[in-house]
């Protein structure tokens, strides 16, 4: 079975300065990095992607600016393949599909921004592809959300969500977990 890391939106507006800054997005992108380097290690398939904002009014991943930009930490190489996306769900409007297909790829290990919002779509729509998925929870980074006057700490919008992932849809373990399971 041919297994490929996703690295989503691990773009500079998420960071410290940026233009949605993402609470823990350094940690996550230096655990993205470690994974990175163990699939470049084996030789296996990594798929940057990378989102481009196209709706009227967006304000962060604009084209053309440094927030768009994958981190440093997780640059990809000119022989790794970057799909660009419009929508949470990485598979909506992209190749990213048939890419996954010409490598026969079967099995997906998925790590980015946002967990509550990318991550999550990406996953979903992966194990409807019927890809086999996991998510590695110290490799995403998520922010806080409100509901009215309620708001929802990053951390427990990362654990609800990941929680959620876990019933049906992903595996979920940690980099120094994943790594040591690979082949």
């Amino acid at each position: 079975m041919t297994t490929a890391l996703l690295i989503i939106d691990i773009q500079n507006d998420y960071f410290p300065g940026g233009k949605m800054e993402v609470e823990g997005s350094v940690e996550a992108s230096i655990r993205a990095k470690q994974l990175l380097g163990a699939f470049r290690e084996r030789n296996m398939p990594v798929f940057h992607i990378q989102h481009l904002s196209a709706r009227p009014g967006a304000t962060f991943f604009l084209p053309d600016t440094e927030g768009f930009n994958i981190h440093d930490n997780v640059a990809p190489l000119p022989t790794e393949t970057v799909v660009r996306k419009n929508y949470p769900n990485s598979f909506r409007n992209t190749p990213l599909l048939e890419q996954l297909k010409k490598q026969d790829v079967q099995s997906v290990i998925i790590g980015g921004m946002m967990t509550h919002m990318c991550v999550d779509a990406t996953t979903r729509a992966a194990f409807d592809y019927d890809l086999k998925c996991t998510v590695v929870s110290d490799a995403c980074a998520t922010r806080s959300l409100a509901l009215g006057d309620l708001v929802i700490p990053a951390d427990q919008v990362h654990a609800a969500f990941l929680a959620a992932l876990k019933q049906v849809y992903a595996r979920v373990v940690t980099a120094e977990e994943l790594i040591k399971s690979l082949p």
